[in-house]
């Protein structure tokens, strides 16, 4: 999701007033910890067990999808149930950052009551088994919730068993072993980082279905560049105080040709040693990391500093559900995000069987259309294949820099910039990294937890913000397509960066809006072209006085 130069005012009423609206309630909701608190969700009782939709899971997926069906209008007052047992939403894509040490994990997260719009039934509890056949589900409690349609989202679990040894390093204090993975572990990354002065820096990444397939890597570019910028890694020299190796389960860098191969050039050049086909096992006290390869050899490593990215996969209560295929993730249509057997239960996200990488971006993409599939299914419609797959990584690579991929099924590349602009984003840019460190957090902390899609609209390329001119007041737009009156003077990355770098104010940017500076620079350019005007005429007078004098 990318968003360029230009902009426009939409001076609609009804617009302004809802700006006005939104902004009252981000002030009106802020608590002394600084977290915004939009809803309140009433107690649930236990008349109220029958629904029209029922959303499992409150994460990105959970969130999205159940305030985009109560934006359609067709749902009213309780009609959407979501159910989860968290008390946080967490905005994981940020863990990078916070294991990079650019953010603070406390900052990344609100209380899941919180992110709910007040017209939606919350049910802060687990699963505990679904029925598809008779359409309802039951909690962990006891509790029977009826459904007419089923949204099945609740992420998948990250397995820290699955490398012996593991969770022991990462409750050590002491032991230099972290992982991003995990909202308790993922500012022991940077911690770890600082600490170390000379040795052997390992990174990890398993095969297999990842959150995020360059998040492994990412962490370890962010450790690289502290380390050179520190004077503690040079990449030309074998006296290099700290030494790099990424070891992968994997055969490449990277699951798309293109990024993978850029990738590769990257570790090459900055002398990062790479173990392939290498899935990390088990992790002693020692400081040993014991790989295991697919001929069965088993292959062991000391480390003065280990990244470990664990296994993952989805939840016990999906896997061993009827609506699971045979890997345990929730057997959908890949194009239309329709369960293949069941026809009133959807999924998107990380628990659905989608072959694509599981990212937000993915979301973005996944939400709207099963959205409109399953409103199409409340009126006897047939579901349209709208999704091609769509995903993307922001990989930060070290020097304020990120390699923007973005890519549909078949890990054929579908660049928002490149298509448009024709910038090949397989080339790390300042303006990308500014976008995965700023703008996406910012957008999602004031956006998609209300639901992003509400201020974003694909079709037009129109993105609205919260923000107002300075001089009328009226509500601003932000484009990522050129449009001819309203192309501004600026490449496409400086518009980025500045996007980025506004938004620090707490009521926006402070900027006039392209109606206003235009009507400014004519305004100007009269007064300019009137002094030139009146310079001349001074100027020809002054030459007939000299002639006439002279004369």
């Amino acid at each position: 999701m990318s968003f360029a130069p230009s902009m426009r005012v939409f001076r609609s009423p009804v617009t302004c007033q809802m700006a006005s609206s939104i902004a009252k309630r981000i002030v009106s909701s802020q608590t002394p910890s600084g977290i915004r608190n939009l809803a309140t969700v009433s107690p649930v009782h236990a008349a109220a067990r029958n629904h029209k939709v029922v959303v499992v899971g409150g994460g990105s997926a959970g969130l999205t999808v159940s305030h985009q069906l109560l934006r359609s209008g067709k749902f009213s007052q309780d009609e959407i149930a979501v159910v989860d047992p968290a008390s946080w939403h967490h905005y994981q894509p940020g863990w990078t950052l916070v294991g990079g040490g650019l953010k603070n994990k406390e900052d990344l997260r609100r209380p899941l009551a919180g992110c709910m719009d007040p017209k939606l039934r919350f049910y802060n509890d687990k699963v505990g088994a679904f029925h598809p056949e008779e359409n309802f589900i039951t909690l962990e409690n006891g509790d029977k919730i009826n459904y007419e349609q089923l949204v099945v989202v609740p992420g998948f679990k990250v397995d820290l068993t699955s490398i012996k040894g593991l969770p022991e390093a990462l409750s050590d204090p002491k032991a230099p072993v972290s992982t991003i993975y995990s909202y308790e572990y993922c500012d022991k990354a940077i911690r770890s980082i600082e600490a170390l002065k000379s040795g052997n820096g390992l990174f990890t990444q398993p095969s297999g279905i990842v959150k995020c397939a360059g998040a492994p890597q990412k962490v370890m570019w962010l450790a690289w560049d502290s380390w050179r910028r520190a004077g503690l890694y040079n990449s030309n020299s074998a006296d290099s105080p700290i030494k790099i190796t990424f070891a992968t389960g994997l055969p490449t860098m990277f699951g798309v040709p293109k990024y993978s191969a850029k990738l590769e050039e990257l570790r090459k050049e900055r002398g990062v040693e790479g173990l392939f086909h290498h899935d990390l096992v088990s992790v002693d006290s020692g400081n040993t990391a014991t790989f295991a390869r697919p001929d069965g050899e088993k292959v062991t490593r000391k480390f003065d500093l280990l990244h470990a990215v664990p296994k993952m996969g989805p939840h016990a209560f999906v896997k061993n559900s009827a609506l699971a295929d045979q890997a345990g993730y929730v057997d959908v249509n890949q194009e239309t995000l329709q369960h293949k057997k069941y026809h009133n239960v959807w999924s998107i996200g990380d628990a659905a069987s989608l072959p694509t990488s599981k990212t937000a971006a993915a979301i973005t993409a996944q939400a709207p259309v099963m959205v409109r599939n399953l409103i199409r299914a409340t009126q006897n419609l047939d579901p349209e294949p709208l999704y091609d797959g769509y995903t993307s990584c922001p990989l930060t690579v070290g020097d304020k820099k990120v390699l923007l991929a973005e890519f549909k099924y078949g890990g054929v590349p579908k660049e928002t910039f490149g298509d448009m602009f024709g910038i090949d984003q397989a080339t790390p840019r300042r303006a990308f990294y500014h976008l995965k460190k700023d703008f996406f957090p910012w957008v999602y902390d004031r956006k998609t937890a209300r639901n992003l899609s509400k201020y974003l609209d694909r079709k037009s390329g129109w993105f609205r913000t919260d923000w107002t001119c300075n001089n009328c007041q009226t509500l601003v737009y932000w484009s990522y397509a050129y449009g001819s009156d309203h192309q501004m003077n600026m490449s496409i990355e400086d518009a980025v960066e500045f996007a980025a770098k506004s938004r620090f104010n707490s009521s926006g940017p402070s900027f006039q809006c392209f109606v206003c500076v235009k009507q400014r620079r004519a305004a100007k350019d009269k007064l300019y072209n009137g002094l030139e005007e009146l310079q001349t005429h001074r100027t020809e007078k002054h030459v007939d006085y000299l002639q006439w004098r002279d004369g």
